[in-house]
């Protein structure tokens, strides 16, 4: 008996699978589908959720060639056939053909987009199909001519030869010239008009944009309602990030429902599709103790806000998807209002404003966080959480104050200072993490060079 095994084929990600068979005096006895072994010989950990299986009553019955957009291991329960796949893909391997025998010791993994075929050889077979979608009864998709010249299949039994049996939708299938090639999986950005969402959307030019007008995250009808079967990576850069109004009666529930709820239902979406998942977090999960070096990923949550909970709920939400990744990161500054616009605001205004200088962080630019994001997903790091931020010396909110009068050509001695304390009394406000910088050794491990802030700043600045 042959041991496990998987070749790869001229198709990309098409992969045969060689089984082990047991046989005895009864028959034999397969492992058709075993996700820990298949997985770690490369085979996809695609999540299957539904078996299908056709009947071929005689030898000769020929089926194809059908391009579903999921993902399918194919096998027979018994009997022989003769399989034929063919890359309907975007692409430069769009029309490639590959062909072999398959009987009960191989099976093969069909990824989304190529194109499936088979003739049986003996009468009685039985092709089995396990897929990573649902079948939906009346659906459309990408279908070639089984005699396509260019696929140039070499049926055993001639497609002409009176004991072949085609249906006449096959029979009417178009030809390689004619077919649209399936295009790949897209990408989706949610929260696409904040300040993230606008520098996600540069970095992911061919993105489907949302906000909550198209796209209500908290809407479970909206979301049943969405076409997933067309996105393999959904960026979530929604969120409620009003801080001091999330810890109002009418702001908390809002909070919690786009910060919480919203996050662990693309979660489920995400596990179920084989999404990747990418979910933007904050330094508020963490209380803001001094760190030497910075929070790392691991450390433990302990918000101190309705702000900070509810962040910290969507984390370990989103952390339920098996293809995610949770960046970390904090005082976000992109486009529109902003601290920097601010301060070079009242610096051209002629205020002197008094900034807080006993919180201590880093500024992470929407630029730079766009770049990790691609970064991670493009380089197929591993998945979960990591910290992103711009890097160098820390800075408390007064010294990037006077740093922005400084490069606007103002005074920086014009900016004072006050306490956290003290800026908060009388004032119903959040409370905020004094120490806030984020360790970034786990994404450099990954390759990603950070910007320096300084220098991210002076950009900004133009």
């Amino acid at each position: 008996m042959a041991d496990l095994s998987v070749e790869t084929t001229p198709i990309p990600g098409l992969l045969v699978v060689r089984l082990p068979v047991h046989r005895d005096e009864r028959g034999w006895f397969k492992e058709n589908w075993q996700r820990a072994k298949m997985v770690a010989l490369g085979l996809p950990d695609f999540g299957p959720v539904q078996n299908n299986m056709s009947f071929n009553a005689a030898r000769g019955a020929t089926r194809g060639i059908h391009t579903e957009p999921w993902d399918k291991l194919v096998s027979v329960a018994t009997g022989r056939v003769f399989a034929a796949w063919v890359d309907m893909r975007e692409g430069a391997t769009f029309g490639t053909a590959y062909w072999t025998e398959v009987d009960e010791n191989v099976a093969v993994f069909v990824p989304r987009g190529v194109g499936n075929s088979y003739q049986a050889l003996v009468d009685g077979t039985v092709y089995s199909y396990l897929v990573n979608d649902h079948f939906v009864a009346g659906r459309t998709y990408p279908a070639l001519h089984l005699g396509d010249p260019a696929a140039a299949i070499p049926w055993p039994i001639p497609l002409d030869s009176p004991d072949v049996e085609i249906s006449a939708k096959d029979q009417a299938n178009p030809l390689l010239p004619d077919v649209t090639p399936l295009a790949p999986r897209r990408t989706l950005i949610t929260g696409a008009r904040g300040q993230l969402g606008h520098a996600l959307a540069q970095v992911f030019p061919d993105a489907t944009l949302v906000d909550l007008d198209e796209l209500d995250l908290t809407d479970d009808a909206a979301l049943a309602a969405w076409p997933w079967e067309d996105y393999g990576l959904v960026l979530n850069a929604a969120a409620f990030t009003a801080v001091d109004q999330a810890e109002t009666p009418a702001g908390r529930p809002v909070a919690w429902a786009a910060n919480a709820a919203a996050p662990a239902a693309l979660a489920r979406i995400a596990a179920e599709r084989g999404i990747t998942l990418v979910h933007y977090s904050t330094d508020y999960v963490f209380d803001g103790s001094p760190v030497a070096g910075g929070h790392r990923e691991d450390a433990p949550l302990a918000p101190l806000g309705v702000y900070g909970q509810t962040k910290a709920a969507g984390d370990l939400a989103v952390a339920g998807a098996p293809r995610h990744y949770v960046l970390r990161t904090s005082w976000v500054i992109g486009e529109g209002h902003n601290f920097v616009r601010t301060m070079a605001r009242l610096a051209a205004d002629g205020i002197d404003p008094s900034v807080v200088d006993d919180q201590v962080g880093r500024l992470t630019f929407t630029a730079e966080l766009a770049r990790a994001t691609r970064h991670l997903v493009d380089s197929g790091a591993a998945y979960g959480t990591y910290n992103v931020t711009n890097s160098g010396e820390p800075r408390s909110w007064a010294a990037y104050a006077r740093r922005v009068f400084e490069l606007t050509g103002h005074d920086p001695a014009r900016v004072g200072t006050v306490s956290t304390e003290e800026y908060g009394a009388g004032k119903s406000l959040s409370p905020r993490p004094l120490h806030s910088t984020l360790a970034l050794d786990k994404l450099a491990g990954t390759g990603f060079v950070s910007t320096d802030a300084d220098e991210a700043l002076v950009t900004y600045l133009g």
